[in-house]
């Protein structure tokens, strides 16, 4: 780590309250400031990497939202992804590395094929009542057509959501065409299809470059790259540090936040067609929220379409995280029971999210979620209500 980095925190602990892990356990050293103590002391030889110090930075969600209540700046986000890989490379003995299981499946999203047919494999496990852990109940045999339609903008696919949650990828391209704007839309490939987002944050650094540099071959060009996942935008916005080369800092420089395009462009958002049950509750994906700073266009885009309610937790984490409830089932319960009780607080009939891995976590709990994107152009009458994924 560097060590401007580590002596950036002043132990203020006004991140305290922001931290999912330390409001669920009230344990210092599952909060930021006990974390970068830790990994101080670690640097500096005065205590080993043991299996307490590997638990204590495995059980962080990586959820950011120290970084925005944080007064001095701290980049704790590159702190936990530098420790991580550190421990992966196996810096701190075997407790230290990702599991083998985890290890196989990260690299099997960086290509589409493999991907694909693991996909199909599962539903088939699913239908003959074998669960699949981590998937979504029903996974889907075919996906519906993606079409290009032009050139104006380019839409990220991606690799799991692509496979699992295309719906949404339609309903954009139908939003955006009724708002007069050409999509295109990548062709087949062997590679580029992970954004390597999940990588990073299992510490899987190696892995994650590579897909980045696929993603940055793959998407050539100079229009605005739209992408309508939170953890997968905080990703190739951040490819410019993650691969240090002017290719990659040109690549991140087109990357839009789907919903920030949108509300550029609020005047020309369909108009509504049908009525929307709610009131609709906006869960925030940390991503969004702390990393790219993208949360108040999803209310601009939504509000011409349903009535909206706010939650009371100040964008606490969902205890997603992308791999962290396969590895913290029960920190990632916990910290998921917080945000539903915020939910049944607001009122809400229907929460939107613009992460997958938000929806498919909060879903585990019975909460029905639906993407903005795939909101809005339901209410504009351009894709019909099985998109939503709930019963009428």
């Amino acid at each position: 780590m560097a060590d401007d980095d580590l002596v950036a925190c002043v132990a203020c602990g006004l991140c305290l309250p922001h931290c999912p892990t330390y409001r669920v356990t009230g344990d210092e050293f599952a909060s930021p400031r006990g974390r970068i103590a830790a990994m101080r002391a670690v640097q500096a030889g005065d205590v080993a990497a043991d299996s307490w110090f590997v638990e204590s930075m495995h059980s962080c969600v990586q959820c950011r939202g120290c970084e925005t209540a944080c007064p001095s700046g701290v980049p704790f986000g590159r702190l936990m992804s530098g420790t991580r890989e550190a421990l992966a490379e196996g810096a701190a003995g075997p407790t230290g590395r990702t599991p083998w299981w985890l290890r196989i499946g990260l690299r099997v999203l960086g290509h589409p094929p493999l991907l694909r047919a693991g996909t199909v494999l599962a539903a088939l496990a699913q239908r003959a009542r074998v669960p699949v852990p981590g998937a979504p109940p029903r996974l889907p045999f075919r996906r519906p057509r993606l079409r290009s339609s032009g050139d104006d903008v380019v839409l990220f696919t991606g690799c799991v959501m692509d496979q699992w949650d295309r719906d949404v990828h339609v309903a954009a391209v139908l939003l955006l065409r009724a708002m007069g704007a050409g999509v295109a839309v990548p062709a087949a490939s062997w590679s580029g299809g992970c954004c390597g987002a999940l990588a990073e944050h299992a510490g899987e650094g190696a892995t994650a470059r590579r897909q980045a540099e696929a993603v940055v071959r793959r998407y050539t060009g100079t229009a605005p790259l739209l992408v309508d996942s939170a953890g997968c935008g905080a990703a190739l916005l951040g490819y410019g540090e993650l691969l240090g080369t002017p290719e990659a800092v040109a690549f991140s420089a087109r990357v839009v936040d789907i919903h920030t395009w949108l509300a550029a462009r609020a005047e020309d958002l369909p108009v509504a067609q049908r009525a929307v049950r709610g009131p609709v509750a906006i869960q925030d994906p940390c991503h969004l929220r702390h990393v790219q700073r993208a949360h108040l266009p999803v209310r601009a885009v939504l509000a011409p379409y349903a009535a909206l309610v706010e939650l009371d937790d100040e964008g606490l984490c969902c205890g997603a995280g992308g791999a962290y409830a396969l590895l913290q089932p029960e920190l990632a319960a916990a910290i998921r029971e917080r945000k539903v009780d915020a939910i049944r607080r607001s009122g809400g009939v229907l929460v939107a999210s613009a992460n997958p891995g938000c929806s498919l976590h909060l879903g585990g709990a019975g909460v029905a979620t639906v993407h903005p994107v795939v909101l809005a152009a339901y209410a504009a009458g351009l894709v019909d209500h099985s998109f939503l994924g709930i019963p009428r």
